[in-house]
């Protein structure tokens, strides 16, 4: 065999084969940088109210101030003597000199004829009279000395027995009276019943 000749000139290349199977997924990259915040979402609906906490311990209060009672200032009194009474035509004064109950804020003259109250309010304001005869006589409440409207008994016929109720504004220091008036006469309280009776409770 002789001496291998000289290699010959490349041939050109030839075409391209097929594309060969996907490999094996390879390791994972490391993590990349974290992106900028994304905007705000909308606020959502308010959820519904929880349920309510337990009541917590606190210490009581001081107690406070008592009020003040207006029907504290109260007086009763009446006539169980029968008392002879000489009534004019202006008005006598009818005494009251038994079974007194005066409570604070009223008091009563020395003759038990007038009863003054010390502060201004509505005062329920009662009485009665009994005669041991019919008179034509006429009866009242009368403040300060003027007649209480409301109050005053005027019958036309005569008559033994007299009431009225009221419940009056007075003045502070108002002196409260019960009168017989409109006549000339001796008029004498019975003793069978209360001749008389007065009653003044302070209401505001």
């Amino acid at each position: 065999q002789g001496i291998q000749g000289p290699q010959g000139i490349q041939g050109p290349t030839g075409a391209t084969g097929a594309t060969g199977a996907t490999g094996p997924q390879g390791i994972q990259g490391p993590q990349g940088i974290q992106g900028p915040t994304g905007a705000t979402g909308a606020t959502g609906s308010q959820g519904p109210t929880g349920d309510t906490g337990p009541t917590g311990a606190g210490a009581t209060g001081a107690t406070g101030v008592t009020g003040v009672s207006t029907t504290a200032t109260y007086a009763f009194a009446n006539n169980t003597s029968g008392t002879a009474i000489s009534v004019l035509l202006g008005g006598t004064n009818v005494p009251l000199p038994n079974n007194q109950n005066i409570g604070p804020g009223i008091t009563v003259s020395g003759g038990n004829t007038v009863f003054t109250v010390a502060n201004a309010g509505n005062y329920y304001i009662a009485y009665t009279i009994n005669l041991t005869a019919g008179l034509l006589v006429s009866s009242r409440i009368t403040v300060n000395g003027s007649p209480l409207a409301g109050t005053i008994n005027a019958p036309t016929v005569a008559t033994g027995s007299f009431s009225a109720t009221i419940i009056a504004n007075l003045p502070a220091g108002a002196a409260v009276s019960l009168q017989l008036f409109g006549v000339v006469a001796i008029a004498t309280l019975s003793t069978a019943t209360p001749g008389a009776t007065l009653t003044i409770i302070r209401l505001s």
